[in-house]
């Protein structure tokens, strides 16, 4: 290779000194200074920049900062877009297929288990009112019956436990699968996408998506963002939903109509939300989630977010895609697999 150019739009404040492997590999790298807080526009211009004749784009995911099809122009020998996360929903992916690049992801444990523990934490915080709790004794309350918690298995007794109810079927919605079984609750899935064999496979009951917000005590969702699952969760679903359901959201915050969901609430057709993802991040001073107390458990998008070196796994993950791809090799967990053959026509077995 001769000093391939490498965008990290995004690389992260845990990841360490893990991007010196593509400088050892002889590529020439340019950090992103696109943030959380500065405005869209100005960061599409800003990447536009840095990203001028790029060979690769890599980063985690950025809702102010999405690789739009105007920053791929900017690099017309863009080889790949290798995220160093699971989602892809901040990629202009339709644009990345018709421009022949490749884009990966970066399918880690480290990441998907750590949604699926944040689920469940989530769940457990508003069924036994933790928070409650804990700010009762500090002000010097005891045992208040208003705190008594909801029992989420069943029992040898004859209480059947709740109904939990998920969205997708994917990874992390199967690791929630497993998380729950110790806890002999009933739990039933809609996945569209996938066969019954799935579900069995799981351990899980199939449903239709009606169905599931009918019955369901607790609704997790697990869907990835596409058009079709953009406001999944709106007012006639929320019409389903049982008053008392808790909604848990770990996925995207496009998923739910945050209008819908606010109204809901405060017409006390659901009980409690947990959200870690919303329609516009960072959440806004004047959303009005942020007015339903307990109700409402409020996460900045990072459940996924633990300490340790296996948050090194994802970038680690999306160098040896970038790598793969500068050598003229497919690399593992293309998303839009049907770019492959036109790509290899255009790159295959060629080194940048």
């Amino acid at each position: 290779m001769s000093h391939p150019k490498v965008l990290i739009y995004n690389p992260g404040d845990d990841a360490g000194d893990v991007y010196s492997l593509l400088e050892k590999a002889g590529c020439t790298l340019i950090f992103g200074k696109a943030s959380w807080h500065t405005r869209r526009d100005d960061n599409e211009s800003d990447m536009c920049a840095m990203a001028k004749d790029a060979d690769a784009v890599t980063g985690r995911s950025l809702r102010t900062g999405p690789i739009t099809a105007r920053i791929m122009d900017s690099a017309p020998d863009l080889r790949i877009i290798a995220k160093s996360t699971i989602g892809v929903d901040d990629v202009d992916v339709e644009a990345a297929t018709v421009r022949g690049i490749l884009v990966t992801n970066a399918p880690i444990e480290s990441n998907w288990g750590g949604v699926a523990e944040g689920t469940m934490a989530m769940i457990l915080t508003l069924l036994k009112r933790t928070r409650e709790r804990d700010e009762s004794v500090k002000q010097g309350k005891w045992r208040d019956p208003a705190l008594n918690g909801l029992y989420l298995g069943g029992r040898q007794d004859g209480y059947p436990g709740l109904t939990v109810g998920l969205v997708g079927l994917g990874r992390i919605a199967r690791r929630v699968v497993e998380l729950l079984m110790p806890w002999k609750t009933r739990i039933i899935a809609y996945d569209p996408y996938l066969d019954r064999s799935q579900f069995a496979k799981a351990g899980v009951e199939q449903v239709d998506l009606s169905t599931l917000l009918k019955e369901s005590d607790i609704i997790s969702l697990h869907p990835i963002l596409t058009k079709e699952s953009r406001h999944m969760i709106g007012k006639k679903e929320f019409a389903m939903m049982k008053p008392s359901a808790i909604l848990i959201n770990t996925s995207r915050g496009e998923i739910i109509d945050e209008e819908a969901l606010a109204e809901a609430l405060q017409a006390g057709k659901l009980a409690a939300a947990g959200l870690d993802a919303f329609e516009q991040e960072p959440l806004p001073a004047d959303s009005p989630l942020r007015k339903f107390g307990h109700r409402v458990l409020l996460s900045p998008h990072m459940v996924s977010a633990t300490r340790g070196e296996s948050r090194r796994a994802g970038p680690e993950y999306a160098i040896r895609a970038v790598l793969a791809a500068l050598h003229g090799e497919v690399p593992e967990s293309v998303y839009n697999r049907e770019v492959i053959p036109g790509w290899q026509e255009r790159f295959g077995g060629r080194r940048a």
